[in-house]
């Protein structure tokens, strides 16, 4: 079928063929520009095989340079023939040099293993975001390295990522049990978690202190909380991608940690020993195991008037072969299995699991300067939850993915393009709060395409990008422009903006009225929607598609106001054009009978609209041993249902953070770290009374009188129009690290909530009876690496 064919689908396949046609044009241009020299290659460690991020790499005597990416890889390109020193410089690695002769139109590929060097680590990651930011926009972009998880006080003596992401500008936590995280007043389902290309479907466990990646094995984790570019799509709100690092190749390494929360264990080597000019094989193994459900009955006996403890139980597996050639090329498979389990005795019983596996790619043309990445994965998420009495409820997920992405370097600039493919099929079951079944079953498949442009123009950088989305299901195609601005008024100050439309097809079983709901089931473009939404001002709006979507328009300044202090300020607008909620007002089947019934007491989900706006300060301060992250968030999160506007659960209007570590001796040995959070009560919904609902079975003829029925009716307030207490708490930690030979012992002595802060997790509405998050929890931890 030509581009030029009629038919159902021609105005989206011509579509498609015109964004065809620019990907084209860019690879014929890119090789076009090769008639002038170019020099790429890798830098990697020799100690481990690793990549070295942000190395700098220049031509001495020359304006030509460029840094690293997360692969090691850099590429020169425009630079006139001629005999040149390539030089390569790190704070983490010695540096080197290389004679090396460029011939016209000609491609020069030279790897280094560079040997590392005793430094503060801090300096190094110092001139890495400097140089980042007077390079790339960087707008509502924190990048997450293994170094900082471990400057943050960590729950059970291991650093985790969802510790740092909690103290992140513009992420908001309900809760230490169950709760969820919420960026810029997206909801949790509007997130999308990336672990190397993969999408994982729950990425934080029951207990909402752990995630399911090992910290041993994170190499980077950029999130990006708005105003993201065309690379990423398929959620209307934030992007998290993290990527993990290869076993070592050059000897066995290991590392076994205990606590009274859980053990782990991470394993890594050789397959086959990395070479002179680079290669080798090596894996990776992490066992994450939770037993926190059995030592919390006699640790932490007073968390529950009970004496039950904390009934959260999770094991997570991760492993990874990684294949390498001399010229840079390589190739990593993993495998993964995440399970979860909460058993509230008596009462309920949520399970849920996370496996599969799949694949990345790099490859490097020899007679190219374009490099090529690809990553593929498939996996199946399920999870139920059965509870006394009641029906059980289930949801799954079975989904694939893949992309190609390609990065040209034109100089100073930079062209990225791609595709990508997301498949799932979603089989989803539940009752409604009057026992009503609400369920799906559905396949879809999405494609997209991406071109991104980073232009670097004397003070300015404009990173104009496009992306063309198309939803088979509901046969729905999306052009999604996007924009990225900075202006270097100075050398220390840097203006910058982002604006973009962002969509999204699946949605989450949950409502965001639900302050704590631990059964997190997924749909997919929903057909059994209202088809009319009445708006705040009074017009009745169509509902043409089951789409969620949303505007961001972000601004802000980065200041340099010392070598070593930064700050960083950004106001935020997302304009959320339509979001999908379940209905929990639900009290008919949607039939031909019920044709008259008015749409919302009849159909699975509403429609709803809303807007999030605020403002996030970050000021940083970093000195060898010295760390300060201190991190004010005001936001303000309004939704329109139809009939009113509310506060959805997540809507803190004032949110701190602060963090701090020091290391203390000489060989600064000792390491304190603290943490203190403090956010303005949230939202809920008050209760005005009690009445006891008459029994009118018997319609008309019912006598109202003395047919009172033996059940209790809650006569509730506004939506969401009362605020709880203010949350606040202090978590400390302490290590200490002996070494000997090739081994180390770190010793970690924490605690969590220092002053046992009486923070409000729910109240019974009919009994009264209040439930508070975490209280004090003490812990010590060992970790032996070898």
């Amino acid at each position: 079928m030509s581009c030029l064919e009629s038919g159902k689908f021609a105005s989206m396949q011509e579509k498609f063929c015109r964004f065809g046609l620019v990907l084209a044009i860019t690879l014929v241009s890119s090789t076009v520009a090769v008639s002038q020299s170019t020099v790429k290659g890798f830098i990697r460690s020799i100690d481990s095989g690793e990549p070295v991020m942000f190395a700098s790499v220049s031509l001495e005597g020359t304006t030509f340079g460029a840094m690293t990416d997360i692969e090691g890889f850099f590429s020169l390109t425009r630079v006139p023939a001629g005999v040149y020193t390539l030089v390569v410089s790190s704070m983490e690695f010695e540096g080197a040099s290389e004679e090396v002769e460029l011939r016209e139109g000609k491609i020069l590929t030279r790897n280094f293993l560079l040997e590392s060097k005793v430094i503060q680590l801090g300096s190094a990651e110092i001139s890495a975001d400097r140089q980042e930011q007077t390079t790339k926009v960087n707008m509502s972009i924190e990048t997450i390295r293994p170094s900082d998880l471990k400057k943050i006080p960590s729950f059970g003596g291991s650093p985790d990522l969802v510790q740092a992401l909690q103290v992140l500008p513009g992420f908001i936590s309900t809760g230490d049990q169950g709760g969820q995280l919420y960026i810029r007043g997206g909801s949790p389902i509007q997130n999308k978690v990336l672990l190397d290309g993969m999408i994982v479907y729950n990425a934080f466990h029951s207990i909402g202190l752990f995630s399911v990646f090992d910290s041993d094995v994170i190499a980077n984790a950029d999130v990006y909380t708005g105003g993201f570019s065309a690379k990423f799509g398929g959620r209307i709100s934030s992007i998290m991608d993290i990527k993990t690092r290869d076993g070592n190749k050059k000897k066995i390494q290991g590392r076994v940690g205990v606590s009274p929360f859980g053990a782990k264990l991470t394993l890594e080597g050789p397959l086959k020993k990395l070479g002179p000019s680079g290669g080798g094989i090596s894996y990776i193994l992490s066992l994450k195991h939770s037993y926190l459900e059995q030592t919390s009955k006699v640790l932490y006996d007073y968390v529950n008037d009970d004496g039950t403890g904390l009934p959260f139980n999770f094991t997570d597996v991760y492993g990874k072969v990684s294949f390498g050639s001399g010229n840079g090329s390589k190739l990593s498979l993993f495998g993964f299995n995440f399970s979860d389990q909460v058993n509230y005795q008596a009462l309920s019983d949520l399970s849920w699991t996370n496996a599969g596996g799949g694949g990345n790619f790099t490859v490097v043309p020899s007679g190219s300067a374009i490099l090529m990445n690809g990553h593929f994965a498939a996996s199946n998420y399920g999870i139920t939850l059965k509870e006394d009495e009641l029906e059980d409820r289930f949801s799954s997920v079975n989904g694939f993915n893949f992309g190609l992405d390609f990065k040209y370097m034109l100089g100073e600039n930079a062209v990225e393009y791609g595709l990508e493919v997301v498949g799932m099929e979603t089989d989803f079951q539940t009752f409604n709060s009057i026992g009503v079944q609400v369920g799906q079953k559905e396949n879809t498949t999405e494609f997209a395409g991406y071109v991104d442009y980073r232009i670097n123009k004397g003070d300015w950088i404009f990173n104009p990008s496009m992306r063309m989305q198309y939803y088979s299901s509901i046969a729905r195609f999306r052009p999604e422009p996007r924009i990225g601005i900075k202006f270097k008024a100075s050398e220390r100050l840097r203006l910058k903006l982002a604006a973009g439309l962002y969509s999204q097809n699946v949605i989450s079983s949950n409502s965001d009225r639900d302050v704590v709901n631990l059964f997190y089931g997924f749909l997919s473009g929903p057909e059994n929607l209202q088809r009319n939404l009445l708006t705040a001002s009074g017009e009745v709006q169509e509902v043409n598609h089951s789409l969620q979507t949303a505007q961001h328009v972000i601004s802000g300044f980065e200041l340099d106001l010392t070598e070593r202090f930064n700050l960083n300020v950004e106001g935020y607008l997302k304009n959320f054009t339509q979001l999908t909620n379940a209905n929990r007002n639900k009290l008919f089947e949607d039939n031909a009978d019920n044709a008259d019934v008015p749409e919302v007491l009849r159909k699975d989900f509403i429609v709803e609209t809303g807007i999030a706006y605020g403002a996030d300060v970050v000021l940083k301060y970093e000195e060898r041993s010295t760390y300060m992250w201190l991190v004010y968030g005001y936001g303000n999160v309004d939704r329109w249902d139809g009939f009113r506007w509310y506060d959805p659960v997540f809507d803190r209007r004032h949110n701190v953070n602060l963090v701090v570590s020091q290391g203390i001796g000489k060989k600064k040995a000792w390491e304190v770290s603290a943490r203190w959070n403090l956010g303005s009560g949230l939202p809920f919904t008050q209760t005005q009374g009690f009445y006891q609902p008459p029994n009118v079975i018997d319609g008309i003829a019912s006598d109202y009188v003395v047919a009172n029925s033996n059940d209790l009716g809650i006569q509730f307030a506004g939506l969401n129009e009362g605020r709880l207490p203010a949350y606040h708490r202090l978590d400390l930690s302490i290590r200490r690290e002996f070494e000997w030979e090739n081994q180390t012992l770190e010793c970690s002595v924490g605690a969590t909530n220092v002053y046992s802060r009486d923070n409000v997790f729910y109240v019974n509405r009919v009994t009264g009876d209040r439930v508070d998050q975490l209280p004090f929890l003490p812990s010590i931890s060992l970790d032996w690496r070898f």
